[in-house]
């Protein structure tokens, strides 16, 4: 699956832009792209989704503590919203720790099945 890792938080919408840049006339993609920074939906979908994984301790050392769950399973929620969401739902957010985020947060990308599914959870359009 694709990783996030080159996209820079703070110029919203360019990953959009590139994507779409990136089809060719003879490529049909029937995903929506969306940007992340206006959204913030699969981050706020379930306390059960930032779960780490595959990470290495390494990754997990780089993570402040106050974003870790107490059990060290994964990122630590306010009801069902990652602690290092910033922002409102829908309109414009933030991770703070975007850098450092974990391999699930990497995985969820713009327009993919999850990513949808959390949109639709929210009531945000998904087309």
């Amino acid at each position: 699956m694709p990783q996030d890792t080159d996209r820079n938080p703070a110029e919203p919408g360019l990953f959009a832009l590139a994507a779409a840049a990136s089809l060719s006339s003879s490529q049909h993609s029937t995903a929506p792209v969306f940007d992340c920074q206006s959204c913030g939906a699969c981050c706020s979908y379930s306390a059960e989704w930032p779960r780490f994984s595959t990470e290495e301790d390494a990754q997990l050392d780089r993570i402040p503590e106050k974003y870790v769950a107490a059990n060290l399973s994964g990122m630590r929620c306010e009801g069902v919203r990652c602690s290092a969401l910033s922002g409102e739902i829908g309109k414009s957010t933030a991770c703070g720790i975007y850098e450092v985020r974990p391999d699930v947060c990497r995985a969820c990308m713009p327009g993919d099945d999850d990513c949808l599914m959390a949109r639709r959870a929210h009531g945000l359009p998904t087309s």
